[in-house]
């Protein structure tokens, strides 16, 4: 569980919340995960929009709430946590019912989401490459600079690594953008991971047995992002295929995953160009 020592917490005005707040942004995939989480609990929840896109994350107000400057953030009753997965594992054990974390499972589980959170560098590469297509580097240097050295530095009290992470990551893109060779090796592992819970799926609907779980709603996000990145899943994956085509369907996640007009369009014709240059997914990637 990562909930923040009081030493983390700069923006001190959160502290004296009450209820349920949650920090998120529409198209974080994270963000995607816990509102679908909480959708289905029936739990509600103030909201506190953060534009990544405009890299509010990474100004000083978002920093002193959550030194990462990673969404999203759940403030509840004065304790912040973050950590999509850690926040999704806390909700469980304040609203037990419905059950996302059936009894017995709780440590496959955790193994399983931390298998996913290993792998969203690889989604946010992809997503960016092939989904948001900016025409510039995403962080400026001087963003980056801002992101370097606003906030407490630590979590839990311990100097923390995460935001050198992040940098790194920003900082390739900029120099770089997203190689083939980094496109390649991304969807090469999430071809190995979708193979694995296609096998999962024999003989049962959801990815631990026969109702949902947190797991299903984690990786069908994932799922969801590719599916807009043009990742073939039902051509190499026919279970998770049909999988994905009944959870979009659920009408708390069909209202998640719903695109604006605008914002379709935009997605639609970056893939439309991709695939008139021959730059697609598909492509790159020989998937």
């Amino acid at each position: 569980m990562v909930k923040l020592a009081d030493s983390d917490i700069k923006t001190r005005d959160v502290l004296d919340w009450k209820g349920l707040h949650v920090f998120h942004f529409p198209f974080s995939s994270c963000s995607q995960k816990l509102r679908i989480f909480l959708a289905l609990k029936g739990v509600e929840w103030d909201s506190h929009l953060i534009d990544l896109m405009g890299n509010e994350n990474l100004q000083e107000y978002f920093l002193g709430i959550n030194p990462r400057g990673l969404l999203p953030v759940l403030v509840h009753d004065g304790d912040v946590h973050i950590e999509s997965n850690d926040i999704l594992t806390y909700l469980e054990s304040v609203y037990p019912e419905p059950r996302l974390i059936p009894e017995g499972s709780e440590n496959e589980v955790a193994a399983l989401l931390k298998h996913e959170d290993e792998l969203h560098l690889d989604l946010r590469a992809l997503s960016f490459r092939f989904v948001f297509n900016p025409p510039h580097a995403p962080k400026s240097a001087e963003d980056l600079e801002v992101y370097a050295n606003t906030g407490s530095g630590t979590v839990n009290g311990q100097k923390d690594g995460r935001v050198g992470v992040e940098i790194d990551f920003w900082e390739t893109i900029a120099s770089e953008g997203i190689t083939d060779e980094v496109a390649q090796a991304a969807a090469a592992k999430f071809r190995k991971i979708f193979g694995e819970l296609n096998d999962r799926l024999d003989g049962q609907e959801y990815l631990l047995g026969d109702s949902m779980s947190v797991l299903d709603i984690a990786w069908f996000i994932y799922a969801n992002r590719l599916t807009l990145a043009g990742y073939p899943i039902a051509k190499h994956h026919p279970k998770l295929g049909a999988w994905y085509a009944r959870i979009e369907e659920i009408p708390a996640i069909k209202k998640e995953i719903t695109l604006p007009p605008p914002v379709k369009e935009k997605f639609d014709a970056t893939r439309a160009q991709h695939v008139a240059e021959g730059v697609h997914l598909e492509a790159v990637a020989g998937l």
